[in-house]
């Protein structure tokens, strides 16, 4: 067992060197038609390191012939199917501005805005690839408003708008309980300012009436019939919004609470 193992090991490297040794004979050949048609073949076999190193060596040899064209799309979508998004995202983009009126032009434009939605990580990290993506697919959507991915588009726009309405929600809560009720009210402000269809807007509500009602209590005596004044405001904004909510309980009692305090 332990010899045909081997045995496989030799002729993987054996092929490996052979295939190396091919291309690298090739690309010191300068011969462009043919390193070209290698890195087509290399791609359409899904090889698409070696199809990089191809078109890569071959490019500025076929810069402003027919080709050129071709291989920048090819090159893009190397690097989108080696899941390096970041440098696939750049090649579209380039690919969308050099040749504005190929058939293919659409398609990198958004391809390229796709790869940077890709990057989006998820909503407790840095979200700066998301407000890029963002941008990036609007962009598209001005550029190209007849387009038929335009719904796609905007689908793509909610998710990541949701996902920053997530880490800000989450930004908020987490303030409320570290007892930093002052920055807590403010990001709840801020979550229903930025996000006034929120899919968040009942526990945000209910948060602000917590966060005043804290707030108020730990308040020094003289600012505490204010600051109850506005947790009472709060729950009526609350209890207009979700009269029925399951929160209403503690409402109540809130606001009992907070009208003995407010006198």
């Amino acid at each position: 067992m332990k010899k045909i193992n081997s045995i496989s090991v030799v002729l993987l490297v054996l092929i490996l060197t052979t295939s190396c040794g091919g291309v690298n004979k090739l690309l010191k050949s300068n011969d462009s038609e043919a390193i070209y048609n290698e890195g087509v073949s290399r791609y359409e076999k899904e090889d698409y390191t070696r199809a990089l190193q191809l078109f890569d060596h071959v490019s500025p040899l076929l810069r402003g012939t027919s080709k050129a064209e071709d291989l920048a799309y090819y090159n893009a979508y190397c690097y989108y199917n080696l899941n390096e998004n970041i440098m696939a995202s750049y090649y579209f983009k380039r690919f969308a501005k050099e040749f504005p009126r190929s058939k293919y032009a659409e398609e990198c434009a958004y391809m390229g805005a796709y790869c940077k939605y890709l990057e989006s990580p998820k909503y407790s990290l840095d979200q700066s690839n998301t407000y890029e993506a963002i941008t990036e697919l609007q962009l598209f959507i001005n550029l190209y408003p007849s387009s038929t991915r335009i719904e796609e588009c905007n689908q793509l726009i909610d998710e990541l708008r949701n996902k920053l309405e997530r880490k800000d929600f989450e930004i908020a809560k987490l303030y409320l309980q570290m007892e930093e009720y002052k920055a807590a009210l403010t990001s709840l402000n801020n979550v229903i300012k930025n996000y006034p269809s929120s899919t968040y807007k009942e526990d945000v509500l209910y948060y602000l009436v917590l966060a005043n009602y804290e707030y108020a209590q730990n308040s020094v005596s003289d600012k505490q019939k204010e600051r109850y004044q506005q947790t009472l405001e709060a729950t009526h904004k609350f209890s207009d919004a979700f009269p029925e909510s399951n929160y209403k309980k503690n409402i109540e009692q809130i606001i009992k609470d907070s009208r003995l305090k407010a006198e």
